[in-house]
């Protein structure tokens, strides 16, 4: 059963183009959809959606997690596993829904991931059908790099972006993603925040600007 993503939309009625965020673990939709109000006026046309993620979170009954963190919860890896197997079918279920409401193609959609956003992005969007306009993946980490060739069927370009004092997914992580995502043939870009921890610094948000302008032609 695939549980559905509750989720604020921001932007015009009728859009040409979407973002979608998706949180970190602890965290809530609300928490990446104040990131519309910097990026909206150099993207005219696009929609933004932040949904939370399907389960409350272990660690903080206030936000939302895609899956449980063993290291972090004590829940077991079984449990994780089995946890992100249905949050995948529920963002897939999401992200359909959102292209037919507003009558879009994929190639007319960026992914921007935070954390276990973008683990979650990294995984899902590379096994969907068609390929979105591109992914950004901010402070996360590929999960199963040794899958990736194999499965991928959809190979958008892919931005990542990760602070180099990250005290909570190690900076060496966007390095092993980017090899894994190059000898899987995506076209990967890379931008280090120095000097910022586990978020997002301003200019990791115009790296990210300049992407989606970039990915979407505007």
């Amino acid at each position: 059963m695939v549980r559905e993503l509750k989720s604020q939309r921001r932007g015009p009625q009728k859009a040409d183009a979407v973002v979608v965020f998706l949180h970190g673990y602890g965290a809530d939709g609300a928490d990446l959809l104040g990131l519309a109000d910097p990026l909206a006026p150099h993207l005219p046309g696009t929609a933004y959606y932040a949904p939370n993620a399907p389960e409350p979170c272990l660690n903080n009954p206030m936000g939302y997690q895609w899956f449980p963190i063993p290291w972090l919860d004590g829940s077991s890896e079984a449990q994780a596993k089995s946890s992100m197997a249905l949050s995948i079918a529920d963002l897939n279920a999401f992200l359909d829904k959102v292209l037919k409401d507003e009558g879009l193609g994929a190639d007319r959609m960026v992914i921007f991931g935070f954390s276990q956003g973008t683990m979650m992005a990294l995984h899902v969007l590379p096994r969907r059908d068609e390929a979105v306009a591109g992914i950004i993946g901010c402070s996360g980490r590929l999960l199963q790099p040794e899958l990736l060739a194999a499965e991928a069927k959809a190979k958008p370009p892919v931005l990542l972006m990760h602070g180099d004092q990250d005290p909570m997914v190690p900076f060496a992580d966007m390095g092993l993603a980017g090899e894994a995502l190059n000898a899987a043939g995506f076209e990967v870009y890379a931008h280090v925040m120095k000097g910022t921890g586990h978020g997002i610094a301003p200019d990791g948000l115009s790296a990210s600007l300049g992407f989606m302008k970039q990915v979407l032609g505007k």
